[in-house]
């Protein structure tokens, strides 16, 4: 079996391009939420906690001195970050609980089991008529 046949085997697999289906839409996304963090959650939090944007926030560690830049640790970046990884967890957790309640649901409601079958019923009715004779 040469290369790319093997290689066309493995890409077809079922499991490799659902996980490909499931990291472009993870990627999309993301990107929903991190405009929902950016633009929705932040600047309203910003306003309650005094007009801050965590963004923005850094230490210097060294002043910018001619054409060499300041030297900054950007923590509202990081915080920023966190946010945003938060808000996703959450909403995947939220998505996930939403799919397992389906799941249980769809668990929970057993199917009626089948009729008897003629041959049940005919034993029923032999051992019936025998459980009268005795």
């Amino acid at each position: 079996m040469g290369m790319m046949s093997e290689f066309k085997e493995f890409a077809m697999k079922g499991n490799v391009v659902d996980m490909a289906v499931g990291i472009i839409i993870g990627a999309a996304f993301g990107k929903i939420v991190s405009s929902f963090v950016g633009d929705v959650i932040m600047p309203p939090l910003g306003v309650l906690i005094g007009g801050v944007d965590f963004t923005n926030l850094s230490f210097i560690l060294k002043e910018a001195a001619g054409d060499a830049a300041a030297v900054t640790i950007n923590y509202g970046k990081f915080v920023q970050t966190v946010f945003d990884f938060t808000i996703v967890a959450f909403a995947i957790f939220m998505a996930i609980k939403a799919m397992n309640s389906l799941k249980k649901k769809e668990e929970a409601a057993p199917a009626a089991p089948p009729a008897p079958t003629k041959e049940e019923l005919l034993l029923t009715e032999i051992r019936d008529l025998l459980k009268q004779k005795a």
